[in-house]
């Protein structure tokens, strides 16, 4: 029995032996935290215990530290939830949310530009300052004391009316403080004869710290001042930061009244000094300020020096033609030190990657780009385009052979160029290379890199002695996608009405029922702010029978019976007589009974209205900026894709069975502020030729008589039945052809068109 019991204690042992270290630090857990709850309870007592008076409060601390319990500042502070409670006997008032984050989050923009500038040189000098840098700049505003009658274009210029320079600083400080004090936090000021590196400038501001007051420039001695004391001058540009402008700010109108100058940076600085005690620096928190001044007939493209490259600003530059020779240079100093980082990433990339388990193999070309999308089918393969010098084989318009012209022109030109100097930097001083005629062209797009091409060019190439040589040699090039931008939009909602217009003909009758619905089921029953507007367009004939027989009777009659059942709304009608129902004159119509500000969408009886492509059409119709153009989604004849078999009724197959329309452009959404604007443009362009107007529709309205963006992209929420639609004869010859043209491509696809072929051969041949 002793040995079984001991075997039985020997196998428990040995299964508690992987916890045994579990156990034990367990125990020994257990054991400090109950030695050391007892040590801090003793020490409790005997602080309460203890004989005497209360030890008085420290001065300054609150009642709670005075009390043993931890104040406001101490790290025991323990936060605690405050219930809402709101007084029943207060009216309610709803919180306002602001529209974007960044603002209730009290985000600050990077760097606000002021240009003082004069009327002499507002459309010299200015406009070069504006073309050359202007662009590289958040915001930038120009600032003179007189405005001549013309503004240059593109120019946001705020005038004082006093040319004197220190009531143009004074002027200009109270402005920029007034209506940019809180949305910057830095602010650079320069004059328009000072050439600023813009991409220098924004990059000084990333590494400075917002919480120190800045006055960085190239620092002066006052004239018979003070030694210690420098002032930023002005020719060369200075920055300041936010906090030191808003402490400036109470004191501008002591330094205009107490600080006597002749100069406008002298006297700011003095201002900043005498008020602020901040003198201008030319170094801060390891960041240079470099300028350089450009001595009287200098040649920029001969400047070598290093202090010339290095500089933030340059000045004084005397003419326009002066500062682009300046942004050229500069920027030939950019492009080769981009193009020095890119060798040197590249020669990196290539070393780290011979560490990698692929090796050398695993180096994608060209080095630093991603590698080639791999297709996981054959419908993922991307296509090439062919394309000669003179034509390209893979046309917009569906045409098998077109003329090239405009960008893709010019983008094959410069590949061609881009492919033989790169040749000859490869071969040279041994080999020369010249283009004799290019063979063969291909490009595609990948998304995941860029532009590629493959050429095949006919060289001749030229030895050092003179002998040469014509051979044909393949080349590759990719032509990466760069940057990524945000392009900033206007703030939009989908709390906007919605104002629906659909024209009706005779021909539509019968479609009209499943419109109105359509429309009842996905805005009516679901409260979308979304209205109707039916516009009855009567034939001639049609209309001197309205008393005897109203072809929009049942029309009518159905519109009644929704406005019954649904008590709050009211869909109007207007009754228009016409031969030729021209988009334009029915639109003008409509127009004239709305509101500007009034968001249409010009719809067809076709269309099935929901939620979704409302939304869509409220975000992207944006008033004074954008108009938006829908290409719908038509179904295919069923009796031919299917040809009595049953029809596809899954969400996933619709889209399969039919092609976007990209030949119409009955659907349309846009504001009639715009509307109106690119219409009275027109009618001064036409003037009372009238029958032009039938020719066009609202597309063409905007595309030639208005700066809008014109957004035209597939919607896929946007789904029409098949049907045949009715052409009329007397509109233009163009709209005419697109009609037809969309009925043809709406019969079927290809594949299902062969098959009806084929199936019709085989009956005939039996």
């Amino acid at each position: 029995p002793a040995v079984a019991a001991a075997m039985r204690l020997g196998a428990v042992l040995s299964a508690l032996r992987p916890a045994l270290p579990l156990l034990l630090g367990l125990s020994l857990g257990c054991s400090l935290s109950l030695l050391r709850a007892s040590w801090s309870h003793g020490a409790a007592e005997e602080r309460c215990l203890a004989p005497g008076p209360p030890a008085p409060p420290v001065r300054g601390a609150p009642p709670e530290a005075a009390e043993g319990r931890p104040g406001p500042g101490h790290e025991d502070f323990r936060p605690r939830i405050v219930p809402y409670y709101r007084d029943p006997n207060k009216p309610y008032k709803k919180v306002l949310r602001t529209r974007y984050i960044q603002t209730e989050l009290g985000f600050h923009e990077r760097l606000f530009v002021a240009v003082l500038t004069s009327k002499a040189t507002l459309n010299t000098l200015a406009v070069a300052v504006n073309k050359t840098v202007a662009h590289h700049f958040p915001r930038l505003l120009y600032f003179t004391g007189l405005r001549s009658a013309k503004v240059p274009h593109g120019m946001v210029l705020v005038a004082h009316g006093d040319e004197r320079p220190i009531w143009l600083m004074y002027e200009t400080m109270n402005y920029i403080h007034q209506h940019f004090g809180s949305d910057y936090d830095w602010f650079y000021i320069m004059q328009d004869d000072t050439y600023a590196q813009a991409e220098q400038v924004k990059a000084l501001v990333t590494h400075l710290s917002i919480n120190q007051d800045v006055y960085l420039g190239r620092a002066e001695e006052f004239i018979g001042g003070d030694e210690q004391a420098r002032y930023c001058h002005g020719g060369f540009g200075y920055l300041l930061s936010r906090s030191l402008l808003l402490k400036l700010h109470p004191h501008l109108d002591s330094c205009r009244n107490e600080i006597l100058s002749v100069r406008p940076d002298e006297w700011l600085g003095r201002c900043i000094i005498d008020f602020l005690g901040i003198s201008c620096v030319s170094q801060l928190q390891g960041q240079h300020y470099h300028t350089y001044e450009l001595a009287k007939n200098t040649e920029p493209e001969k400047e070598e020096e290093e202090e010339f490259q290095a500089a933030l600003a340059v000045h004084p530059v005397s003419d326009m033609t002066l500062m682009y020779r300046l942004h050229k240079q500069f920027s030939r100093i950019q492009l080769d030190r981009v193009y020095q980082e890119i060798q040197d990433l590249q020669m990196q990339i290539r070393n780290l990657t011979a560490l990698t388990p692929a090796g050398e193999a695993g180096v994608t070309w060209p080095v630093g780009i991603n590698a080639p999308f791999l297709p996981k089918s054959r419908f993922e393969v991307i296509s090439w385009d062919y394309f000669t010098e003179q034509h390209l084989f893979s046309c917009p318009d569906g045409s098998p052979k077109c003329e090239l012209s405009g960008a893709t022109k010019a983008d094959v030109s410069e590949i061609i160029e881009s492919a033989v100097e790169q040749l000859n930097h490869l071969y040279q001083p041994l080999l020369r290379f010249s283009k004799r005629q290019l063979l063969n062209g291909y490009r595609r797009f990948d998304p995941t890199r860029g532009m590629e091409y493959t050429l095949d060019l006919l060289l001749e190439a030229a030895t050092q002695k003179g002998h040469s040589h014509v051979l044909a040699k393949r080349v590759s090039l990719v032509r990466p996608l760069s940057k990524v931008e945000i392009i900033p939009m206007p703030y939009v909602t989908e709390a906007t009405r919605v104002q629906l217009v659909l024209p009706l003909t005779v021909q539509d009758l019968d479609f009209v029922a499943n419109f109105l619905d359509m429309f009842a089921m996905n805005t009516l029953d679901t409260h979308d702010n979304a209205l109707l507007t039916l516009l009855f367009i009567y034939h001639p004939y049609d209309a001197q029978r309205v008393g005897q027989m109203d072809v929009f009777a049942g029309v009518k009659a159905m519109v009644g019976e929704l406005e019954k059942r649904y008590a709050d709304v009211k869909i109007p009608w207007i009754s228009v007589k016409t031969e030729v129902p021209s988009q334009v004159k029915l639109m003008d119509i409509v127009s004239k009974k709305h509101p500007v500000d009034t968001l249409f969408f010009l719809a067809s009886v076709w269309t099935e209205i929901n939620m979704e492509f409302l939304n869509r059409c409220r975000m992207n119709t944006i008033s004074n900026w954008q108009v938006f153009f829908p290409v719908h989604f038509q179904e295919f004849n069923p009796a031919l894709v299917y040809r009595g078999e049953q029809t596809a009724s899954s969400n996933t197959d619709f889209l399969r069975d039919g092609h976007f329309d990209r030949h119409s452009f009955a659907e349309a959404c846009f504001y009639n502020s715009d509307y109106m604007t690119a219409r009275t443009k027109l009618a001064a362009d036409i003037l009372d030729r009238d029958e032009v107007l039938e020719s066009m529709e609202v597309f063409d309205v905007f595309l030639h008589y208005s700066g809008l963006h014109l957004f035209r992209a597939v919607e896929p929420g946007l789904v029409q039945k098949y049907t045949l639609r009715s052409c009329n004869p007397r509109l233009s010859e163009e709209l005419y052809h697109r009609c037809v043209l969309s009925n043809l491509e709406g019969l079927a696809s290809r594949s299902h068109l062969a098959m009806a072929l084929f199936e019709q051969e085989q009956a005939n041949s039996t």
